[in-house]
């Protein structure tokens, strides 16, 4: 049986893979690349491969909806850039015939805009928001396997301009018996199934994702590695006024980058690196780079912090605060805040099983 389990998630991820490879360019509901937990925005990435009752990584993994989550909530919110806020709301549930599932609503709100003629008279304004709605599922087919799946149903009001689109995520994740923690996630497969305007069908922030984390077992300390886009090797863009290899100072002329150097740059596209530092028992610093997001908007005049994040996380009475700050321009950073608590808690009763 657990062959079977593991022959069907392999399967299911080659097709994604194979049908999904498209990178760059105009998607349709690319909000859903964004992350919405301050740990894992802290950590660089929007995945995460770590198994320690966080009902945020189960948001982002659902092959890590376990039980132990049952009865947490969650609450994210983003400040982002010009007026945009986004967040989301968790929460999970186990039922024992059923399995461990997990309900959640993400939203992206793009603020108001001004309705203006020609001339530039204004007469009203009109807002526009993105919206998902998202049942997951997890189950542990052993100690050391479990799978999982969430489908979305996704909504965009753009003024008069609606939207609506179905995607699903798919993972599986292993554990070892030495603390390590593996998971392969294929994320937003789906279908824009109306358009904005018709003939003009736009395709969904497909992901296929690696990522592995370690607990150190004598130091206070956890690494995280995420290996972003497996199903496509060339992660580059080519900005010919920000070049990857800078520009030449004798001619002025952009410089790209050949051999070795290439390829490395290529690797690194795809490499998401993160940490946590366990300061006691309710206290955690974390750290975060990711080298495609740096070489994507940093100025190679003033590179300064980009492509870099950070965070801290803290446990006050039966609650979990997190904030982070992750880098993407010299003009800001946003500001994620999460509050994680477990509803039992509260109430010393045991949780209700169907």
């Amino acid at each position: 049986m657990l062959k079977k389990h593991i022959l069907l998630i392999v399967s299911l991820l080659f097709i994604f893979s194979s049908g999904s490879a498209q990178i760059g360019g105009r998607y349709s509901f690319a909000f859903l690349q964004e992350a919405v937990s301050a740990r894992i925005a802290a950590l660089g990435g929007n995945q995460a491969s770590i198994n320690d009752k966080d009902i945020n990584i189960g948001f982002v993994n659902p092959s890590l909806i376990t039980k132990s989550l049952s009865n947490n909530l969650a609450m994210n919110y983003v400040n982002y850039f010009s007026g945009v806020n986004y967040g989301s709301v968790q929460y999970a549930r186990t039922f024992n015939k059923v399995g461990n599932f997990m309900g959640s609503i993400q939203f992206m709100d793009y603020g108001t805009f001004d309705y203006a003629d020609e001339a530039g008279n204004l007469s009203g304004t009109f807002g526009a928001s993105d919206f998902a709605f998202t049942v997951g599922w997890g189950r542990q087919l052993d100690s050391m396997f479990s799978i999982g799946a969430a489908a979305k149903l996704i909504y965009a009001f753009y003024e008069g301009y609606t939207s609506f689109g179905f995607a699903v995520d798919v993972a599986g994740t292993y554990q070892s018996k030495t603390g390590w923690t593996m998971s392969v996630v294929a994320r937003n497969l789906g279908l824009q199934v109306t358009t904005f305007t018709p003939g003009v069908r736009d395709p969904l922030p497909f992901n296929l994702q690696y990522a592995i984390s370690k607990r150190l077992d004598h130091v206070p300390f956890r690494f995280s590695m995420i290996y972003d886009h497996i199903e496509k090797w060339d992660l580059t863009y080519n900005d010919p006024n920000n070049p990857s290899g800078g520009i030449d100072p004798i001619t002025g002329q952009p410089q790209q980058k050949t051999g070795f150097s290439k390829i490395a740059d290529q690797f690194m596209r795809h490499i998401i690196i993160g940490g946590e530092v366990y300061i006691g028992k309710n206290f955690v610093l974390r750290g975060g780079y990711n080298y495609r997001r740096r070489q994507e908007m940093k100025i190679n005049e003033k590179p300064g912090m980009v492509g870099f994040s950070w965070g801290v996380g803290v446990r006050v009475y039966k609650f979990k605060l997190n904030y982070a700050r992750s880098t993407y321009h010299q003009v800001g950073s946003p500001n994620y805040i999460s509050l994680t608590f477990d509803i039992n808690s509260f109430t010393n009763d045991e949780v209700v099983r169907f």
